[in-house]
């Protein structure tokens, strides 16, 4: 059942004002006159990342701690399935953020067992990490793929496969 544009009232398909708030029923892009209770114009099958062009979903994809959340994004994206190098920034900053979970899991409770007068090097690798990832989101922003050792390689391997 159709929902009026304004306020949401249930009313019928062939309503030209809604009964509850006399608002006048304005057709939807679709052809549609109803767009079901919501009052933006956008068709139900709208994209909601038409508006983010590669370059920025690239660098998006670097943001250090929480990159990983666009890139998955990015990666679950229709609209940047064929871009290789979209998908490559995707995937490099996911392995990335898989660095950065293995030194706050791994290397931060091994280096507190050491006596404080040694180096923590878990605060030397999460510095090491945030660097790259500035230094990533550079490059993507001059639209410069840079393999980074390791996890670059992998990240071409799997931005490569479908």
């Amino acid at each position: 059942m159709p929902f009026c544009t304004q306020c949401g009232h249930q009313a019928a398909t062939t309503d030209v004002f809604c009964a509850s708030c006399g608002g006048k029923q304005t057709d939807a892009p679709s052809g549609n006159r109803w767009s079901g209770g919501s009052s933006t114009s956008n068709g139900a099958g709208a994209d909601p990342l038409s508006g983010l062009t590669p370059r920025t979903a690239s660098i998006l994809c670097y943001i250090p701690t929480i990159g990983w959340i666009p890139a998955i994004i990015v990666l679950a994206a229709r609209k940047f399935k064929a871009d290789r190098m979209v998908r490559f920034h995707a995937f490099q900053g996911l392995y990335l953020f898989a660095a950065w979970l293995v030194v706050q899991w791994v290397v931060r409770p091994l280096s507190m067992t050491l006596p404080d007068h040694f180096v923590r090097l878990d605060r030397i690798l999460e510095a090491a990490i945030i660097g790259v990832s500035i230094f990533m989101m550079v490059k993507a922003s001059h639209n410069e793929p840079y393999v980074l050792p390791i996890i670059g390689e992998l990240a071409q391997r799997s931005a490569t496969e479908h």
